[in-house]
């Protein structure tokens, strides 16, 4: 087993970038009908958030101005005016959405430092306040990636695990979909002779490499000619995602209270057999397109941005919208290990993923590679969540 994996914290747990990774391996639906409050920053700077002190502006505004412009192309379309027609809760509508972004946008691209922008922001928005799980704002924040993995563009010894593209006719397959045993075996390896022969895109080395790419939905692979190819997410069966850890700890194998990544990672490696057990038990199967090298997507088909784009539960936050997150966040520090550090930060609503669910579950995309995978699998923390919409 690769020891890379320790830095998926998420694997046992969520979903895809296009319903992206989640370390939170036990969240549970929840149905709320408004989940955001409207808070008075002016008078209650609730935690202090509500100053909206973002420090990494000053570094990072290509970055944010950047995934402002993607949250725009997504409210243009018949897709975003569909979504907001559902939407609960008064004054959250499609052009308010809108003209917050445009408005902030004006913003960013024109303030000369942290402080005229929150100065800027504090006069002219409303903050909504996710209510969290608790009721009270208390929302869990995790981190997710895209991976990087060897791979091979042809079947060999070494490399033999698909990735699979989408079935031409994958939207007339019958109901209930082959489950993912059914579609290629228990060991990973049955594919040939179903409805998956000759859809393979391309070969790992790895069977839980393979899983984790399904379960990530988009991967950079480092092809064993020298070149690089990305994929990215194209379809799946109609199955719900099952948590492999959650099945762990139902069997016995792992106490709740010692899960970790570490510890599967090590069990897996100690007994690859188990693999062929566990993980046909997530039926959920995912295809795959080749995309040329272009970001991941979110759930809203416009790319993620690194530490600018978030991960909600899309049936009830507002998709699209800016949001200030307030948090302890992992950074790497000068002396090549990880701090955390308490953060404010303007960032937008772009995704969402199986296992988050609730207005208490935000996970942070946070980049490629190895690096983003260390980082992403050290969030593991408490926060706020808030909205932001021009003042009416």
């Amino acid at each position: 087993m690769v020891k890379q994996f320790w830095q998926l914290r998420a694997v046992l747990g969520a979903a895809l970038v296009c319903c992206p990774l989640s370390a939170h391996l036990f969240t549970q639906p929840s149905a709320i009908a408004f989940p955001l409050d409207l808070v008075n920053c002016h008078v209650e700077f609730v935690d202090d958030v509500c100053l909206g002190y973002d420090a990494q502006f000053g570094q990072d505004r290509v970055a944010l101005l950047q995934a402002i412009d993607h949250s725009l192309d997504y409210l243009a379309t018949d897709a975003a005016a569909m979504a907001y027609e559902a939407y609960p809760l008064a004054g959250v509508i499609q052009e308010r959405v809108q003209q917050s972004l445009v408005r902030f946008r004006q913003l960013v691209a024109t303030s000369h430092s942290a402080q005229q922008l929150q100065a800027s922001v504090a006069q002219e928005f409303d903050f909504y306040r996710s209510v969290g799980s608790d009721g009270a704002g208390h929302v869990d924040f995790t981190g997710y990636f895209e991976p990087t993995y060897s791979a091979s563009a042809v079947p060999t010894a070494e490399y033999r695990y698909p990735l699979y593209s989408r079935p031409a006719d994958l939207d007339a397959w019958p109901l209930p979909h082959p489950t993912r045993a059914e579609l290629e075996g228990t060991d990973g390896l049955q594919a040939g002779q179903g409805p998956l022969a000759e859809l393979e895109l391309v070969w790992l080395r790895d069977r839980l490499e393979a899983f984790l790419v399904q379960v990530q939905g988009s991967a950079r692979l480092q092809l064993t000619d020298g070149s690089v190819m990305s994929v990215g997410y194209a379809g799946r069966t109609e199955y719900p995602y099952t948590s492999i850890g959650r099945a762990l700890i139902e069997d016995g194998i792992v106490a709740e209270a010692d899960l970790s990544l570490p510890v599967l990672l090590d069990y897996f490696e100690q007994h690859p057999e188990e693999l062929n057990r566990y993980l046909p038990r997530n039926d959920r199967f995912v295809f795959f397109q080749a995309t040329g090298g272009a970001p991941p997507m979110g759930s809203l088909n416009v790319p993620v941005t690194a530490g600018r784009s978030i991960a909600t539960d899309k049936t009830l936050m507002p998709p699209g919208a800016l949001a200030l997150i307030s948090l302890n966040l992992p950074v790497p520090s000068t002396a090549g290990n990880w701090q955390t550090r308490p953060i404010n930060r303007y960032v937008l609503d772009q995704d969402t993923g199986g296992a988050i669910r609730g207005p208490g579950r935000v996970d942070i995309f946070v980049g490629t590679g190895e690096l983003a995978g260390q980082q992403a699998g050290l969030i593991n923390t408490s926060g706020r969540l808030y909205y932001l919409l021009l003042r009416q």
